[in-house]
C-alpha cells in the first residue's frame, strides 16, 4: 500500500477492497456490505498477482493465497523490490522462512506473520516481545482447531473418530482432504515457528516429530477419562540439557490442567518462562475474522515502523540472525515422558505377568493399570499407565509385548505429559 492507487488481486474468492478513512477493508464480492454505494472507481484490480508486487507505488504486500510454491516466488519478489510483506502462510514460514528472513534482512524490509499461528491469538508478539525478559523453558499448545473439535466430540459424546471427522467436514472445520489437520502437519508448521522464536533457533520443520489423531478410538478417550486425563493433540517444544524437543502428537494431560479444558475449535498455548512462570493464551485459532484481526494488526505494526532504522526493529525470530543457536533437535527416541498403553489380551493366567516382566526388563515402571472383562469373549482390554521413560525403551517393550501369542493386534501408545 502506498500513496498512489491500490492494486488488489481478484482471485477465485472474488474480493474487492475499499478505503475507509485510513483503513483498508477487504470484502467478498456478493457479501452484504454496510455501504453498498462505496466508490471503488479509484481502485485498480488485476488478475496477475505479480502486478501487485512489481508496482512501485505499493509499500506493503499481503500474501494470503497459501501454498509454498507461487507464494514463495511472490514473497521473494516483493522483498527483492523493497516491499514489506504481511502473510498468514504458516507452511511458507515454517519451510522457507530462513531464506525469506535472510532476504528481508538484506533488503531492510519486514516480513510480519502473526496470523500464521493460532489465528487471532497474538502469540508471536507475546513470545517475541512480551516475554523477552524470559528464557523460555517450554511451550505446549492446542494449535489446530479441527483436531481439537474432533477430540472434544469424542470425549464429550463418546463418538468415533470417522463420524466426527465427517461432521467437521460438513461444518467447514476440515477440508475435503483433512490430512494436514488430522495428521498433525498444520500443527507442526505452527510449532516450528513458535519454537524458533522461543529458543532462538533456525526454523527446522523437517526435524519436528509429527503424529496425528486418526488412530485414537472412543475406547482410548474413555479409559483416559477414567484415569483423570483428557486426550489433546498438542504441539510441544521443550529445552533440555541434551537439546530441544519438537513434537506434535496426541497427548494425555490431567483434567486439572487448564489446557485439558480447552474444547471445540478453540486454540490455547501454554508458555513457561523462567521469570514469569506459566502463562496461558486462549482464543480463536482460525476463521476469517480472527485471522483478519492478526493480519490488520501486522499491517498497522509495519506502517508504524516504516521510517524506523531496520537495525532497531524487532528481529523476525526475536533473535538477530547471527545470534541464532544451532542446538541439537532431539530425535523422538531420546525424549522422556510417561505413556498410556491400550492393548487387547487373552483372559488367561500368566499373560499380565509376562507383560509386566517385559516392562521391567526395559526399566519401565507402572503407575496404574486397568483390566476389564468383556462378556462372552476371551479377549479383554488392558490399559497400562507408566512413569516417565525414554521412548526407545518403550519402543523395545512394545515390540516384545506385541510378539506375545496372548496379545491380539497392536498396542496403542499415547504419550503422557505433566505440564507443571
Amino acid at each position: 500500500m502506498g500513496s498512489g492507487s491500490f492494486n488488489i488481486l481478484r482471485n477465485n474468492a472474488e474480493e474487492i477492497t475499499r478505503r475507509v478513512g485510513r483503513s483498508i477493508v477487504i470484502e467478498q464480492v456478493g457479501a452484504r456490505r454496510d455501504n453498498d454505494a462505496c466508490d471503488t472507481s479509484g481502485i485498480n484490480v488485476t488478475r496477475d498477482i505479480f502486478d501487485v508486487v512489481n508496482n512501485p507505488e505499493i509499500d506493503i504486500v499481503l500474501e494470503l493465497i497459501g501454498g509454498t510454491s507461487v507464494a514463495k516466488e511472490l514473497v521473494l519478489t516483493a522483498i527483492e523490490n523493497g516491499k514489506h510483506v504481511v502473510t498468514a502462510n504458516k507452511a511458507l514460514i515454517a519451510e522457507h522462512g530462513n531464506e525469506i528472513f535472510a532476504k528481508a534482512q538484506e533488503k531492510g524490509v519486514i516480513v510480519a506473520f502473526e496470523a500464521a499461528v493460532a489465528g487471532g491469538i497474538p502469540i508471536i508478539k507475546q513470545l517475541r516481545e512480551g516475554l523477552s525478559a524470559n528464557r523460555i523453558e517450554w511451550l505446549a499448545g492446542i494449535i489446530n482447531g479441527t483436531g481439537n473439535f474432533i477430540l472434544t466430540e469424542m470425549s464429550q459424546k463418546g463418538r468415533e473418530f470417522e463420524d466426527v471427522l465427517a461432521e467437521a467436514q460438513a461444518l467447514g472445520y476440515a477440508e475435503a482432504d483433512p490430512t494436514f489437520d488430522i495428521e498433525g502437519i498444520d500443527a507442526a508448521h505452527k510449532l516450528t515457528i513458535l519454537a524458533s522464536i522461543a529458543f532462538g533457533i533456525p526454523l527446522q520443520f523437517e526435524k519436528t516429530y509429527t503424529e496425528g489423531i486418526s488412530r485414537i478410538t472412543s475406547e482410548d478417550v474413555a479409559f483416559a477419562d477414567d484415569l483423570g486425563y483428557a486426550i489433546k493433540h498438542l504441539g510441544i517444544a521443550r529445552r533440555s540439557k541434551a537439546g530441544i524437543e519438537l513434537r506434535v502428537h496426541p497427548t494425555l494431560i490431567s483434567h486439572k490442567q487448564l489446557l485439558a479444558n480447552v474444547n471445540g475449535v478453540m486454540n490455547a498455548i501454554m508458555v513457561q518462562g523462567d521469570v514469569v512462570g506459566p502463562t496461558l493464551t486462549y482464543g480463536a485459532g482460525a476463521g476469517a475474522l480472527p485471522t483478519g484481526s492478526s493480519v490488520i494488526a501486522d499491517v498497522i505494526d509495519v506502517a508504524r515502523t516504516l521510517t524506523a532504522d531496520p537495525t532497531n526493529r524487532v528481529p523476525h525470530l526475536a533473535f538477530q540472525a547471527d545470534s541464532l543457536s544451532h542446538v541439537q533437535i532431539l530425535p523422538v527416541e531420546e525424549i522422556e515422558c510417561g505413556f498410556f498403553l491400550n492393548m487387547t489380551i487373552k483372559d488367561r493366567a500368566g499373560v499380565l505377568a509376562n507383560i509386566t516382566q517385559i516392562l521391567s526388563v526395559n526399566n519401565i515402571s507402572i503407575e496404574s493399570l486397568i483390566q476389564r472383562e468383556r462378556e462372552g469373549s476371551e479377549l479383554v482390554p488392558l490399559v497400562v499407565m507408566t512413569h516417565d521413560v525414554k521412548e526407545r525403551n518403550m519402543n523395545a517393550a512394545i515390540a516384545a509385548i506385541e510378539a506375545l501369542p496372548d496379545v491380539a493386534g497392536t498396542v496403542q501408545r499415547i504419550r503422557v505429559e505433566n505440564l507443571a
